[in-house]
């Protein structure tokens, strides 16, 4: 479970990294300048291509203003390009220019005008290679972004002939990018630069790299790699804009694409709760509900709905307006790690389309500082052992220097079973990722009755009855249960300390009980919007795992429920 970064990882990385560095190197010396070489199209942008991503009108006008907010920071500026970034992510997300169909969306006479003055700022100041403002892996996603934006390109032939280059430089750099999403974006942009520059070689390049990386990356159950809700509808989102791009030019979307697609959509419903948005699991949010609803309605293929994903790992109980969705896999390893969370065993619930119990989410719009503790256990609804994540991170060093922000150990055995009733659904489930620091596994039941009103479970942690955990089993670690909830529920303690109320936006009322009592109500963070951090609250069940013999029955057993009442508040 320790040390899951192997040393071939660390040859292959080093030797990425060394190879990407000789092609900077050259790039920066001028030696591959006739990559950088750029032809215009007879009929750029003849395609009527739509952006079907969600926009942010009120950050547009923001940025009208002169105001840049990324990554919990904010720069004033006439020309953000002159001025020193205030932090990595914020001059990712400034170079992506994810941020254009924003200003775009603004209802002002100015909007378009200032949103080609921006381009012409960054074309003039990095109309040469640049290693972070060229690297693929941001080109990528300002040729994606500046694609599909037809009206700043179409006449203007200096913004041309910098799109054209960027392009063709792509399609070079883009080996060198680490194994992963990366890939994907980098081969939609250069599908759709092709597209609108009508250059045939460019759409080739990107749809080898889609043929190839598709299946590699795109699971059986429809799921990324990563098991992230929020990347697998923002790659199909991007796939969708392809298959647009496509249609528009009258050929058939290529078998990889349609296939990724066939599989995707209908995890992307599996993945929705009531009020539209995607389940907050391993780095990301809610998502834009707009955009989900137009991705699905453009690949409706008829599935059944599921309710086990399994090769993402996850359980999803509907009844009586309720559902539940529970995380039963292991952790993303490699590369995908780097942005996975220690949430094993961690679910969220809602019902009427009103979140109750979340997890503290993150988009890329929040803050540096977030970053980190968000991927720990403690920001989930789950167990912890004395404070400690299910999935640990490479410490700070060399190592992570070289591999990045992945696990260094994570569960290595995840069980899940289900049973299906007529009264409810029984999901139980279990990992082993204390085992080597405290000899323990935790395992945790859900039953949703068939109502939907009736949310119970149970939490356990045991010792296996196999060799090798630490013998030590005299000690007591102090556990803590954790149930976050989404912003809009208030949450009040008995004065028993052993239940709390919640009544949700919409009036409705449920009622929180333990037999592992007392109770906390403690403060907490959702992240999940975008935007700045919400406050919320969570619920902390905590006490002591007793010490036992292996194989005994296990002692350190909490059980809870979460059960409706109706409605208790106005509305």
């Amino acid at each position: 479970m320790t040390g899951l970064v192997r040393l071939s990882e660390y040859a292959q990385t080093a030797s990425r990294h060394f190879r990407r560095e000789i092609f900077e190197t050259l790039n920066s010396v001028g030696l591959s300048g006739g990559l950088l070489k750029g032809s215009l199209p007879e009929k750029p942008f003849a395609l009527p291509l739509k952006d079907i991503r969600g926009v942010d009108p009120a950050r547009g006008a923001a940025i009208l203003d002169g105001r840049f907010a990324f990554s919990g920071h904010v720069l004033d500026a006439d020309d953000p390009f002159e001025r020193t970034m205030p932090s990595r992510r914020f001059a990712l997300s400034l170079h992506s220019f994810g941020w254009l169909r924003d200003l775009m969306a603004c209802r002002d006479a100015d909007a378009e005008a200032r949103a080609g003055q921006l381009i012409d700022c960054w074309i003039g100041a990095y109309a040469k290679w640049n290693s972070f403002a060229w690297a693929p892996e941001i080109s990528a996603q300002r040729l994606i972004n500046w694609t599909l934006a037809p009206a700043l390109f179409r006449e203007d032939e200096s913004r041309l002939q910098a799109l054209a280059r960027q392009a063709k430089h792509l399609r070079q750099s883009i080996r060198h990018v680490e194994p992963g999403a990366d890939q994907l974006r980098g081969g939609a942009a250069l599908m759709l630069s092709g597209a609108q520059l009508g250059h045939a070689g460019l759409r080739d390049a990107g749809l080898r790299i889609l043929g190839s990386e598709l299946p590699r990356q795109i699971m059986t159950d429809g799921g990324h790699i990563s098991r992230s809700p929020a990347l697998t509808i923002e790659i199909l989102t991007l796939l969708t804009l392809v298959d647009m791009a496509e249609g528009h030019a009258n050929r058939d979307t290529s078998g990889p694409v349609s296939r990724a697609m066939d599989r995707m959509a209908p995890l992307i419903r599996f993945f929705r709760l009531g009020d539209g948005g995607l389940c907050a699991f391993h780095g990301g949010g809610e998502g834009d509900r707009r955009t989900i609803d137009h991705v699905l309605a453009a690949r409706d293929t008829g599935a059944k709905s599921f309710g086990f994903a399994p090769n993402s790992g996850y359980q999803r109980i509907e009844a009586g307006g309720a559902c539940l969705i529970m995380d039963v896999g292991k952790p993303a390893s490699g590369q995908a790690s780097a942005s996975a969370h220690a949430s094993a065993l961690a679910f969220e619930l809602a019902a009427g389309g009103h979140r109750i119990v979340v997890n503290c989410g993150w988009t890329d719009q929040q803050p540096d500082s977030w970053r980190e503790a968000v991927r720990a256990t403690a920001a989930h609804s789950s167990l912890t052992i004395e404070e400690t994540s299910s999935a640990r991170l490479i410490p700070n060093g060399w190592r992570r220097r070289l591999m990045g922000p992945r696990f260094d150990s994570q569960p290595q055995k995840v069980t899940a079973r289900r049973n299906e009733e007529d009264i409810g659904t029984w999901v139980e489930a279990s990992h082993d990722g204390y085992r080597d620091l405290f000899g323990l596994f935790h395992r945790r039941r859900v039953f949703l009755a068939a109502d939907g009103g009736d949310l119970r479970g149970e939490d356990g942690l045991y010792r296996p009855v196999e060799d090798g955990a630490p013998d030590d089993v005299d000690l007591r670690y102090r556990y803590a249960i954790r149930f976050h909830l989404h912003p809009d529920v208030k949450a009040s303690l008995a004065r028993d300390g052993m239940s709390v109320l919640l009544v949700l936006g919409n009036g409705d009322g449920w009622r929180f009980r333990t037999d592992g009592g007392p109770i906390r109500i403690e403060r907490s963070v959702y992240l999940a919007t975008g935007g700045s951090p919400k406050r919320t609250s969570q619920i902390v069940v905590q006490g002591d795992a007793e010490p036992f013999g292996a194989g005994e029955r296990p002692p350190n057993r909490v059980r809870w429920a979460f059960q409706r009442l109706g409605r208790v508040g106005g509305t």
